[in-house]
């Protein structure tokens, strides 16, 4: 009989709501104890996972004997500090949500803490497992190699969190590092190179410009352009929009190389998909080749209980398959290694920093 794996989370809004509903589709697996100080939430979190234990702080949830991994989906600016609690306290196997961390100073920390951290930090990207994504990747190389790479995502405002901590770059790492290290993600994927240079245009031109909290008005962007060229020769283009939740698909990527095209069209969380319409987006992948032309349209159906289990198509379950998985020892290493997860960070402040001072920024290894 499989041995049951026990699980600890580290906050649970919206997000680490997400991670305990695909948890539980997963067989053999446990939530024994939750940290959440928000009451509310915290409420929310033990009508989803009734067996846990609530617990009052990081220090409490690590005397858990029956802990076999943690799940970290804290807002970003406490990562870093929680990660180093653990570290130094109990160390065990990681998922932890993005962004890893947001002031520049923190990336010598976490490379500290790798360098002799026992087992594995997996950096939570869960756009890499939307199944439409997951295809393009899979048929990527019929590009003959791709030399631009195009994410568009038109998307709906940010949500309201907890004391409303996302509104303010200082909490989130701004826009482009909270909302965007994803799609940097992707890029350094899809192309297998590392980014040289990045410019960013962008700004604050609809959202939130009505909110005060304390006083401050959120300075957070709600639109930008990111261009990145690569080590490699390839080129990224990062277009956001988060006042544009008319769209039919939310997320739109094109890969393109000398022998063909490909995009992916992904749909946004079906609760916001308007009833009247009908039937939400199914997700697309499109080839298309230059000789012989013709694109070759294909669904990519998500089962109705992956999307009932979160706002992510279906994405946040294939990543804790993989996790498990990792923890089963049916497999080597993350998906997402820490420095995977450093480097999405890097490209996100990078394009902070350009838009800041209207100049690119150059990266190196």
């Amino acid at each position: 009989m499989t041995r049951t794996i026990h699980y600890g989370l580290i906050g649970c809004g919206m997000m680490g709501q997400e991670h305990l509903h695909n948890i539980a589709l997963l067989e053999g697996t446990r939530v024994s104890a939750i940290f959440e100080p928000d009451a509310g939430m915290a409420a929310k979190a033990q009508a989803i996972a009734p067996e846990a234990d609530m617990v009052s702080s990081v220090q409490e949830l690590l005397a858990v004997q029956d802990l076999d991994c943690i799940v970290i989906v804290s807002p970003n600016h406490l990562h870093v500090d929680q990660i180093t609690e653990i570290a130094e306290t109990r160390p065990l196997p990681l998922l932890v949500e993005k962004p890893l961390f947001t002031d520049p100073a923190d990336a010598a920390r976490l490379e500290a803490i790798q360098s002799s951290y026992p087992h594995p930090i997996w950096v939570a990207m869960e756009y890499r497992y939307m199944p439409p994504i997951a295809a393009l990747i899979n048929e990527v190389q019929a590009t003959g190699g791709v030399k631009m790479l195009s994410i568009r995502e038109h998307r709906f405002p940010f949500l309201e969190k907890v004391g409303n901590w996302n509104r303010f770059n200082r909490n989130t790492g701004g826009t482009f590092v909270e909302k965007c290290c994803h799609f940097f993600d992707l890029m350094r994927l899809i192309l297998q190179s590392d980014p040289v240079r990045v410019t960013a245009s962008g700004g604050q031109a609809v959202n939130h410009l009505d909110e005060t909290y304390e006083g401050q008005t959120p300075d957070i962007l709600d639109h930008g352009y990111v261009l990145v060229d690569f080590a490699n020769g390839a080129r990224a283009m990062l277009e956001l929009c988060m006042f544009a939740e008319g769209a039919r698909y939310q997320e739109e990527i094109s890969a393109i190389g000398p022998n063909a095209k490909i995009e992916a069209l992904v749909p946004g969380p079906g609760r916001f998909w308007p009833e009247h319409l009908g039937e939400p987006p199914i997700p697309q992948v499109i080839i298309s080749p230059r000789d012989p032309k013709g694109p070759v349209c294909k669904d990519i159906p998500v089962d109705p209980r992956l999307l009932a289990a979160g706002d992510h198509n279906g994405s946040t379950f294939f990543q804790h398959q993989g996790f498990l998985e990792l923890l089963r020892g049916q497999r080597a290493r993350p998906d997402v290694t820490l420095q995977d997860g450093m480097w999405a960070v890097r490209i996100g402040l990078a394009a902070q920093q350009a838009l800041r001072t209207g100049e690119t920024v150059y990266l190196t290894n």
